[in-house]
C-alpha cells in the first residue's frame, strides 16, 4: 500500500496528516504505529486522518490517533493543522470550516496572519462524562499517586486531562507522575496529565504527558484545559499566553458554558509517500 502523507506540526506537536477524501485510507493498529515510529516510519505525536463528513451540516470528518495507535476523541493543535492542510491541499475555500469530530463539531478559522483559531467548545467538569471515578467536578480535587496525594483539576475539552500546579515546569516530575496519573484507576479510560506554573495572571508555562502518546512539546487541549482550571481557580484572568516547549498559544474563556477558544500556528513541514 502506498499512502500519501503530510508531516505537519502545531507549536511543537508533530501530526503525520492523511488525506482520506481522495485516497483509501483504512490502517491496521500495527500500521498506525509503523507512521508514527520515529526510527522506522515517518514520526509523529498523532496520526490526523481527513474525510468526508457523515452529518449534514460538516464540512469534514476529524479522526485522531495516537502513537499507540488507538483512537482518541480530541486534538486541539491537530485541529490547527486540519485546517492549514485542508487548505494547502484545496479541498476547500472557506477560512472557517465545520469539522465533525468523536466528540462533537468544531469551527477552527484561519486567520489573516497564517495562525489558526479554534472553537473547542465548553469544558465539561462531570466527572462522570470524563470518566473520573469519586470525583465531585470540583477545581481542587484530592489524588493519591506513588503514595502522595496530589492537588488535581479534572476538565475534558472533547478528551479528558488532570491539571495540577507546580513550583516550575523543568523540574516537575512529568517523566514519572504523567504516566502513573495516565493510567490512574480513578480515569478509566486513562487521562493526560497536564503540569502548569503560573508565571502570572495572564501567562503561564505547562508540560503536558499525553495518554497514548507520552510527554509532547505542546498539547492544545492541554492548554486550555490548563488555562480553564486556573481561571476556576482564581489564579488566571483571560486570555491567557501558554508557552509550552513547542511554542506559544493564546486562550481564551468567558467562563460558565463559554468556548474556549485556542489560536496558534499550524505549520507544514514536508509531503511525501510511505509503503506500508
Amino acid at each position: 500500500m502506498l499512502l500519501k502523507f503530510t508531516k505537519m506540526h502545531g507549536a511543537g506537536n508533530d501530526f503525520v496528516v492523511l488525506d482520506g477524501v481522495r485516497q483509501h485510507v483504512a490502517l491496521s493498529t500495527e500500521q498506525l504505529r509503523l507512521l508514527a515510529d520515529r526510527h522506522f516510519g515517518v514520526g509523529c505525536d498523532q496520526i490526523l486522518l481527513v474525510e468526508k463528513p457523515r452529518h449534514a451540516g460538516a464540512d469534514f470528518r476529524y479522526r485522531i490517533f495516537n502513537a499507540d495507535g488507538g483512537e482518541v476523541e480530541q486534538c486541539g493543535n491537530g485541529a490547527r493543522c486540519f485546517v492549514r492542510f485542508v487548505h494547502d491541499q484545496k479541498l476547500t475555500s472557506k477560512t472557517e470550516i465545520v469539522v465533525e469530530t468523536h466528540r462533537g463539531l468544531i469551527k477552527p478559522r484561519l486567520e489573516a496572519d497564517g495562525r489558526v483559531t479554534v472553537n473547542m467548545g465548553a469544558p465539561v467538569f462531570d466527572a462522570a462524562r470524563l470518566p473520573f471515578t469519586d470525583g465531585t467536578g470540583g477545581i481542587n480535587e484530592p489524588l493519591d499517586v506513588a503514595g502522595e496525594t496530589l492537588q488535581i483539576s479534572a476538565v475534558s475539552l472533547g478528551n479528558p486531562h488532570a491539571v495540577q500546579v507546580v513550583e516550575n515546569i523543568e523540574t516537575a516530575a512529568v517523566a514519572t507522575l504523567g504516566p502513573l496519573i495516565e493510567h490512574h484507576p480513578r480515569f478509566p479510560k486513562r487521562v493526560n496529565a497536564g503540569f502548569m506554573q503560573v508565571m502570572d495572571r495572564n501567562h503561564i508555562r505547562l508540560r503536558v504527558y499525553e495518554r497514548g502518546t507520552g510527554e509532547t512539546l505542546s498539547c492544545g487541549t492541554g492548554a486550555c484545559a490548563a488555562v480553564v482550571a486556573g481561571i476556576r481557580r482564581g489564579l488566571l484572568d483571560s486570555p491567557v499566553i501558554v508557552a509550552t516547549h513547542g511554542g506559544k498559544l493564546n486562550i481564551s474563556w468567558g467562563g460558565d458554558d463559554a468556548p474556549v477558544l485556542m489560536t496558534g500556528p499550524a505549520i507544514s513541514v514536508f509531503s511525501g509517500e510511505i509503503n506500508l
